[in-house]
């Protein structure tokens, strides 16, 4: 990646290789996001999600690292005056509604997840302002998926234990059967579940599953869609390696890219980064504060700038989604569709503890490069779409806006317009 590199996070070990993470929901057992290779400079992350559309903080007041009730937990950790025995209590004290506790144990198999793999049972979680867990996301083939449960589901109970109010570090905990005892693949587990004030229970079995990054097929004649599920690694080398192929194609069969980023929770920055790099030649993504002070993510040069580009964003794009996304459209390269984003732009930074378990406080926001914050308020789409009338209505309205672009000749070499003359 070019511009300025990145040091691993004050005191992770040097295995870890745990930067910033922009990661908002946890996958039966996955957290997202971080970055993946050792940079130079010490630099922050961001955790799990726990607000919703009807309870973001609007205010602008949240853009000051130093008025945020976590502030006190981030200069703590960072004087290293948290014992791992009040470390549980402090976070949940706080008032850091992003901060997170993991155990040794949990944090290394945090790390597995990061290459897409995990023991689970297929679903994604979010907690809401209210202390509500949602599924917001089912992996296909999966054995939730396999029983029929779907995005928007509420869970209320997991082996008869309530998990309202409980943080989503501890709902993924049973899921993944690590509350007392670590359960495998094929172990049960009992999810009630709520849809439309019905309630019904499951019993489900974990299984060993990998969560597919990308996927890319043809939306319409000349039209390619790339669907991106989160950003976990090698993700942005199999955009970039699906742009060139996009690219090896005659003109009149380049019709255009629809990016899906639709029921995104984010994931790895560096990958989202390198996502950004397949379609920029080039230049700022987003800047972001650590304590303070101000850095910024660069995309790499050669990206392609001429393919006719729509961005699909729902409510469930978050974080390292959100900063793609407000990217593409700050930076003139891409027509965003859909509805706002979930609105999750904080940053994170881990600490190691003595005895290796990791607290993750909040030390700031990102913003977009024209300096939009992201956090609280989400990215707008150019063209919104109702979201109640389904998935495919937002396909259709991309496929129209590329047809209306035609292959791009209008753009300079750094993928932005050409300023009128």
């Amino acid at each position: 990646m070019s511009g300025p590199s990145f040091g691993r996070p004050r005191g992770i070990r040097q295995g870890a290789a745990l930067a910033l993470v922009l990661g908002a929901v946890v996958a039966a057992g996955t957290a997202t996001g971080t970055w993946d290779d050792p940079p130079q400079h010490p630099v922050p992350l961001t955790s799990d999600t726990v607000a919703d559309s009807e309870q973001r903080d609007t205010s602008g007041s949240r853009d000051s690292p130093g008025s945020d009730p976590s502030t006190a937990l981030s200069e703590a950790l960072d004087r290293g005056n948290v014992a791992p025995d009040d470390a549980k209590a402090l976070v949940s004290r706080s008032g850091d509604r992003w901060a997170s506790y993991y155990t040794e144990q949990e944090y290394e198999d945090f790390q597995k997840t990061l290459d897409g793999e995990y023991v689970g049972v297929g679903v994604w979680v979010r907690r809401t302002g209210a202390g509500r867990i949602q599924v917001s996301q089912v992996q296909s083939g999966g054995p939730a998926d396999q029983a029929e449960v779907r995005p928007g589901d509420w869970l209320t109970r997991i082996d008869g234990r309530p998990v309202t109010g409980r943080p989503v570090t501890d709902v993924v905990r049973l899921l993944r059967g690590e509350d007392e005892v670590r359960a495998g693949a094929g172990s049960p587990v009992s999810l009630g579940l709520e849809r439309d004030g019905r309630n019904r229970d499951v019993v489900l079995r974990r299984a060993v599953l990998t969560a597919k990054g990308v996927s890319v097929g043809k939306l319409a004649p000349g039209i390619t869609r790339i669907k991106v599920t989160s950003f976990t690694r090698g993700v942005g080398e199999q955009v970039q390696g699906a742009m060139r192929r996009v690219r090896s194609r005659p003109d009149a069969d380049r019709g255009g890219v629809v990016l899906d980023l639709r029921g995104n929770p984010g994931g790895l920055v560096d990958e989202a980064t390198r996502t950004a790099s397949a379609f920029l030649d080039g230049g700022l993504v987003a800047t972001y504060d650590a304590l303070g002070e101000q850095r910024a993510l660069f995309a790499e040069a050669g990206g392609d700038t001429r393919t006719p580009l729509v961005v699909l964003v729902d409510g469930g794009t978050m974080s390292a989604a959100e900063m793609l996304a407000g990217a593409l459209q700050d930076r003139g390269r891409a027509v965003l569709v859909g509805s706002r984003t979930f609105g999750k732009g904080s940053v994170q930074e881990p600490s190691t503890l003595s005895d290796g378990s990791v607290v993750e406080a909040t030390v700031g926001r990102y913003r977009t490069p024209s300096g939009h914050t992201v956090d609280g308020s989400g990215v707008w789409p150019d063209l919104e779409v109702d979201a109640g009338l389904g998935p495919g209505a937002a396909q259709q309205q991309a496929c129209m806006v590329l047809r209306g672009l035609g292959t791009r000749k209008d753009t300079d070499a750094r993928g932005g317009p050409v300023p009128p003359g």
